[in-house]
């Protein structure tokens, strides 16, 4: 193992880490990352995509959320009715979703949705890009409401029985906390809004999803979950990963947000 800070990781090193995490060949993972927090690597973040690829090997799929609700989204979401001449200009200026648009989730989902045998899935805010065995089945699922729920690419790995992993990032950054809250009878609730292009006609959708946490009661529930399975941190470089497995994590994860809300109060999202 390299001593964090002594040289640059090798795509070697970081193989190495992520078979120390438990990454094992075959099976399909969603990165959720922050490359700074390795360390250097050699490489950058191709290098970090290259080194998950061998580790899951030719038979597992690695994704990555490739989200672009930075990018793709009504600059004035309280508007309502028709928009005036400077919000029209605005609204106008907001790309339409493709699969070659940048996404916003940092430098390693990027690569990952950079290289030309990547496929994406095709939600206009909350796409994932995949590569691998079933990048195909993960990434063909989409819905416009609930963009991260039983119909999504969330969905698909969760039947896959695939994880998380974790890289420098903690669980305010996991997805699959999203896709759990959605089956949640009380869930928390907002409304996205993004173009699309229907009939060669540019029109703006409307679709309900779950809402934020804003760092809230996810860190409280990963750190649960993780207590409970025996969930260990490693170091890979200087960034501490875990591994989470999707199915068992579900559970919880559905029904500690509301307990958690009923025990802090009510609360809007």
């Amino acid at each position: 193992m390299t001593t964090p800070g002594t040289r640059p990781l090798t795509t070697a090193d970081l193989v190495e880490g992520w078979h120390r995490v438990g990454v094992r060949e075959g099976m399909a993972l969603i990165v959720h990352s922050s490359l700074s927090s390795l360390g250097r690597v050699e490489g950058g973040a191709a290098a970090v995509v290259a080194s998950l690829r061998e580790a899951v090997g030719p038979s597992g799929t690695v994704a990555a959320p490739a989200f672009t609700s930075g990018t793709v989204r009504d600059p004035a979401p309280g508007h309502s009715g028709p928009p005036g001449p400077e919000l029209a200009e605005l609204r106008a200026a907001v790309p339409l979703f493709h699969a070659g648009l940048p996404c916003d989730t940092g430098a390693v989902a990027e690569a990952l949705r950079a290289l030309p045998e990547s496929l994406r899935s095709t939600h206009p805010q909350v796409s994932v890009a995949a590569v691998g065995a079933h990048a195909r089945e993960v990434t063909g699922r989409r819905s416009l409401g609930f963009a991260v729920g039983r119909e999504s690419p969330f969905g698909a790995l969760h039947d896959l029985g695939g994880h998380v992993l974790l890289v420098g990032v903690g669980h305010n950054r996991n997805t699959f906390l999203h896709y759990a809250e959605t089956f949640a009878p009380n869930r928390r609730l907002k409304l996205r809004r993004f173009p699309m292009a229907i009939q060669g006609e540019r029109v703006w959708i409307e679709a309900p999803d779950v809402a934020d946490d804003n760092d809230t009661h996810f860190p409280v529930v990963g750190r649960e979950f993780e207590e409970r399975a025996g969930i260990r941190e490693v170091l890979v470089g200087a960034a501490p990963c875990r591994l989470v497995p999707v199915r068992e994590l579900i559970p919880l994860a559905g029904r500690r947000p509301p307990e958690l809300r009923g025990a802090l109060g009510p609360r809007t999202a």
